[in-house]
Formats: C-alpha cells, sequence, structure tokens
C-alpha cells in the first residue's frame, strides 16, 4: 500500500543525465529536495548489477523515509529490499505480481484508458501511472493522452493515479484539475544542473497542482 501523498513527486531515474554525478549521487540530492517516491529504471543494465543497484538505491530511499519502486523488475523488486514494483502493460499482470507479494507490497501499474485502470484496480495495483501527458524526451514512442483521458481516469478508480510524461515546471500548471494525488518527472529532475534545487521547486509546484 502507497500512500496518496508519497506520490506527490515521484522521480524516475534515468542513467544518461548521471554525467557530473553518480545516479546514486543524482537520487540523493533528489531526496534532500523533497521527491517523495523514487522508481528505479534500468531498461539495459545485466541483472545481477540491476539487483546490486537497487539494493543500494533501496537503503538509501529508506534513509530519507521515501519508497523506492523498480521499473519492470519484480525479482529485483523483491530480493533488493524495495518497496514495490512498477509494471507496464507488457511486463506482465498486475494479478500475477499480487500472487508474489502479498498485500504489504507496492504495485503500481501503467494505465492509458479508463479500462486499463478498472483492470489494474480489480488486480490489485496500488496506484497508476497514467501518461503519456506531453511529448516525452525520455521515451519518445509513448502514446499520448488528453487531459481529458487523464481526468476520466482519475475518476473510474479509487486509488491513486500520477501524471507521467514530458512534465517540468513549466507545463504542470496545464494538469490542474484533472484528480492525479502527483507527477511522476524524469528529465525535469535529473536533467536539472542543481537537482535538489529543481526538487524543491517542482515540490512547491506539485503541491500548488493538487490543492488546486
Amino acid at each position: 500500500m502507497i500512500k496518496r501523498e508519497q506520490l506527490l513527486l515521484y522521480a524516475v531515474t534515468d542513467r544518461k543525465w548521471a554525467v557530473q554525478q553518480t545516479l546514486y549521487e543524482q537520487v540523493e540530492q533528489a531526496l534532500l529536495g523533497g521527491v517523495t517516491c523514487v522508481q528505479l529504471r534500468e531498461k539495459q543494465m545485466e541483472q545481477s548489477a540491476f539487483l546490486g543497484e537497487a539494493i543500494k538505491m533501496s537503503k538509501l530511499c529508506h534513509a530519507h523515509g521515501v519508497p523506492l519502486i523498480v521499473n519492470d523488475n519484480l525479482k529485483v523488486a523483491l530480493e533488493s529490499g524495495a518497496d514495490g514494483v512498477h509494471l507496464g502493460q507488457g511486463d506482465g499482470s498486475v494479478a500475477m505480481a499480487r500472487e508474489r507479494t502479498g498485500v504489504d507490497f507496492i504495485i503500481g501499474a501503467t494505465a492509458k484508458t479508463v479500462e486499463q485502470a478498472r483492470r489494474a484496480e480489480a488486480e490489485g495495483a496500488d496506484y497508476l501511472g497514467v501518461g503519456a501527458v506531453f511529448g516525452s524526451p525520455t521515451k519518445q514512442n509513448a502514446i499520448r493522452i488528453t487531459m481529458e483521458t487523464l481526468r476520466q481516469i482519475c475518476g473510474a478508480v479509487a486509488i491513486p493515479a500520477v501524471a507521467i510524461g514530458g512534465i517540468g515546471s513549466k507545463n504542470m500548471d496545464a494538469l490542474a484539475g484533472c484528480g492525479m494525488a502527483g507527477v511522476a518527472l524524469v528529465s525535469a529532475v535529473f536533467g536539472a544542473k542543481d537537482i535538489q534545487a529543481a526538487a524543491i521547486d517542482l515540490n512547491q509546484k506539485a503541491r500548488q497542482l493538487i490543492r488546486a
């Protein structure tokens, strides 16, 4: 189970931004700036290295009282001490993951339609990632959804949702009134010159957005 407020500022890692700092250092700066949840996304990393990275990130996030979610890989999520896993539409069923994990483990699911959202909720998802709401530099082939679809999804389920896809400080206000619990960001956090300062600013803007 994840608390709604833990989804306010959901940071998704992308190693391509780890140039001047290590990914660990970047995540630490993001945590100091006020991100409320971290998703570790490693699409290219070998399994054992991914596990080692997840173990380190889990300890770091827990030291700051923030949950760590592992993208796609349930095995790594369970073995690393992470708090949960996020499953895309092609990453296996939520129901099968729930059978393996029990009720306390966090399971997030991607939803682009009301039907997908309701199915994920019925199978035991704790939260939804909904998008892409804007053009995303991270996933350039991501299918866009409209603000109306975001509103419909948020209103169709009882579990909280985060909007994702190309969100930053300049366009976040456009999501006002859509009903999500928070925003999931990649480059707006990890592509910033000063990650901690960016996270502080984004946290404040996200709070204003959710209250709107």
